[in-house]
């Protein structure tokens, strides 16, 4: 079936013989043009399903109510949720979203970047790819004075907005939670060290073993460990030293955890009992696992909201002068029966 033509301003003015400007100026109720000749435009229009282009219309007005945001991955609860989030709020003020998932690559996060910025979008949200790469595309944001507001992976360097956990703290409390239920020898899955996020964990983790009087030991620090693959490969490494970690705190997310899990299982070895197992962000699937898994609550919708107010209340009225601020949730350790040994 072909597909019907869209019916512009240039059509109607064709039909009435008049100019295209007098269309434009009676669909937008101008009173530069006269009460009959709007009524007989608008009856055309109408006539001829004509559709006005709202983001034609908003940038001739100096607006768009449309935010761009570009997550790692969608797919995962954590930045789900936080979509969710900043939408329930944007949706009352009348903003539309347009998501762009990077898929934790730099080349195509650049890419969304660009893409959003030729959709003249008021404000990008972004919480930034794993690989390594320059930030140059974010600076252009901002040099094209574009709203910009990172959320939980941010470039320290760049001066904008942010809205973070606090990670460190977070790792420290499930750290010393482990140690609270016995355990001596606690492995960590990192994540990549260039993301300050996995920096923050790991200095929770290290801080709450020298607090505690436990040695630090590398063999038990698995570097890029971050997905349920790299999780399960990390731990049968952890599982084949001398004297294997009787647990084990994936510090990267869920899904490496997970990883941790099917490892542990797949070599009979049981949990909490012979192995303990966290995880971070509280995915959906960590209450239904057997057993089900410690993890940490980063409010992900509460971030998303937290990310929507701070961009109506303090950056609707575009000021270059403003004093980017941080703003930083406090996460929550959620313990279940992985980590249950007492």
């Amino acid at each position: 079936m072909k597909r019907q033509k869209r019916t512009t301003i240039y059509d109607i003015a064709q039909r009435l013989n008049i100019a295209a400007s007098s269309v434009s100026r009676a669909l937008s109720n101008s009173n530069k043009v006269n009460a009959a000749t709007k009524a007989l435009v608008l009856k055309t229009a109408a006539e001829m399903n004509y559709q006005q282009n709202a983001m034609a219309a908003n940038l001739r007005k100096g607006n768009n109510p449309t935010i761009g945001v570009v997550v790692p991955r969608i797919n995962q609860g954590f930045f789900s949720n936080v979509i969710a989030g900043l939408e329930e709020i944007t949706y009352k003020k009348g903003y539309n979203l347009i998501i762009c998932q990077s898929n934790e690559l730099h080349a195509r996060e650049v890419d969304c970047v660009n893409a959003l910025i030729n959709q003249h979008v008021s404000c990008i949200v972004i919480s930034i790819a794993a690989e390594t790469g320059s930030y140059d595309h974010l600076q252009q944001v901002l040099d094209r004075q574009i709203r910009l507001i990172q959320f939980d992976r941010v470039v320290e360097e760049l001066d904008t907005f942010k809205v973070i956990n606090d990670n460190e703290r977070a790792s420290y409390e499930a750290v010393t939670h482990l140690i609270s239920q016995g355990y001596k020898r606690i492995a960590l899955l990192e994540g990549p060290q260039h993301l300050d996020i996995f920096r923050q964990r790991k200095d929770g983790y290290i801080t709450a073993l020298q607090k505690h009087g436990f040695p630090i030991l590398q063999e038990l620090m698995i570097e890029n460990a971050w997905t349920k693959e790299l999780g399960a490969e990390g731990t049968a490494q952890l599982l084949e030293l001398p004297e294997p970690p009787d647990a084990i705190f994936a510090s990267t997310s869920d899904f490496s955890a997970l990883g941790v899990l099917e490892a542990a299982t797949a070599k009979g070895i049981t949990v909490p009992e012979s192995l303990g197992i966290c995880g971070y962000s509280n995915e959906p699937f960590t209450e239904i696992t057997s057993p089900s898994i410690t993890t940490i609550d980063q409010y992900s919708m509460s971030m998303g909201k937290t990310i929507a107010n701070l961009y109506f209340q303090e950056m609707e009225v575009f000021d270059l002068n403003i004093e980017p601020k941080i703003v930083s949730i406090k996460p929550k350790l959620i313990i279940r029966k992985s980590t249950q040994k007492i």
